[in-house]
């Protein structure tokens, strides 16, 4: 049997068409041939345009070809907001329900604590997002059923590609094999030959029999299952010594062809401002707020007019980092957002001794690491 090349639409051989003229051993029978190691595959020309470096099985990323900027579209800086500072009833309120959620805690301080200052120390979250699409090449193979592809001009570009963008800001990926890339060739696994000699037997076709372990004796007498041979028939190549070629599925032929891979990332940066209030900036990392900012374009302008200059810079260096984190890929659309969120530090007085605790969030969540509790738990009767 000849491999028959893909042609065109004009009758001529199309690229990647090759014809080999190659006569598969008969499946039934044992071939010489069945005990030459297979080779590699094949190392296919560079010569592709638009794809070259492309290797087998290797993901090679492609660049994306130069975007005209698109034009921005005015956004509103935000203005300064402040909430009000909790009153001291509300802050009470507040350590009374966090008090009440630990049952090592007394309500005695609660009810008996002065409060001396309490301060307002609202800040500010950054959050930008970076929507990507990154697109790689490589030459994958499947066997071949023998149903040519129809091959009209050269292969698209792997840019040019038409591919449906997900749900934004969202992680996916999607594969596409590359019209015009077909390639047919002998399956460099079994060589052509449909088979494979079995790894099992070493092409003998007799294994080591299962319940004398070779010995051909069981119990002091001939072992019934193999007849004191030592050896029966094989089961994984049923006693043939050969098997089918799980690489092209006993075809003989694969077709190779160029896999397009698509990649959409969503790359994130967060960034609380610290105005070094004494309570550690991861807290307010997920920290209810008040949406006081938000901008989402192709491509987001860093912040130059909002009331802290912190957040400002903040911007223009997260912004100045995702483009360098994005060599291979473009970026499908940007959001950014700041959020106020509510920070009031409470300092009190009990029995001559000064404490302190935080509100924050919308949420009103307490923090009180010196809470001067007495643990019931642990009192000795």
């Amino acid at each position: 049997m000849a491999f028959q090349p893909l042609h065109g639409s004009d009758g001529t051989p199309a690229y990647g068409a090759t014809v080999y003229n190659a006569s598969p051993a008969d499946p039934t029978g044992m071939d010489p041939g069945m005990h030459t190691h297979p080779t590699a595959p094949p190392n296919f020309p560079v010569n592709v345009v638009g794809y070259e470096g492309t290797m087998i099985n290797s993901g090679h990323n492609i660049p994306p070809p130069p975007f005209a900027p698109l034009p921005v579209e005015p956004n509103s800086q935000a203005q300064e907001w402040r909430n009000p500072a909790l009153s001291e009833e509300e802050g009470k309120e507040a350590l009374r329900e966090y008090v009440s959620g630990h049952c090592c805690y007394s309500q005695q301080p609660v009810m008996e604590l002065q409060f001396s200052d309490i301060k307002q120390l609202n800040t500010y979250r950054y959050h930008l997002e970076t929507f990507t699409e990154e697109r790689s090449t490589a030459w994958e193979s499947e066997p071949f059923n023998g149903m040519p592809e129809n091959i009209i001009g050269p292969p698209p570009l792997p840019w040019s590609i038409a591919v449906d963008i997900p749900v934004m800001f969202q992680p996916d990926q999607k594969r596409i094999p590359v019209p015009n890339t077909s390639n047919v060739k002998p399956c460099h696994n079994c060589l052509g030959m449909c088979r494979r000699p079995c790894t099992k037997c070493n092409a003998m076709g007799r294994a080591e029999c299962l319940f004398c372990h070779g010995d051909g004796q069981q119990f002091d007498e001939a072992c019934r299952h193999c007849n004191g041979q030592g050896q029966t028939r094989c089961e994984t190549c049923n006693g043939n010594g050969q098997c089918p070629c799980k690489e092209c599925n006993a075809k003989g032929q694969l077709k190779y062809f160029i896999m397009l891979t698509v990649t959409w990332k969503n790359i994130t940066l967060d960034f609380v401002e610290d105005k070094h209030s004494g309570l550690s900036p991861e807290l307010l990392k997920d920290a209810n707020g008040q949406e006081i900012f938000h901008d989402e374009q192709p491509m987001v302008q860093p912040l130059s007019r909002f009331p802290s200059e912190l957040i400002c810079k903040k911007s223009q260096a997260a912004l100045s980092d995702h483009l360098t984190r994005i060599q291979t890929a473009r970026i499908v659309r940007q959001k950014h957002t700041v959020d106020l969120i509510p920070l009031t530090k409470f300092i009190y007085e009990l029995e001559g001794k000064t404490y302190e605790f935080y509100v924050y969030g919308n949420k009103r969540k307490v923090f009180a690491p010196d809470y001067p509790a007495t643990c019931k738990c642990c009192v000795i009767l």
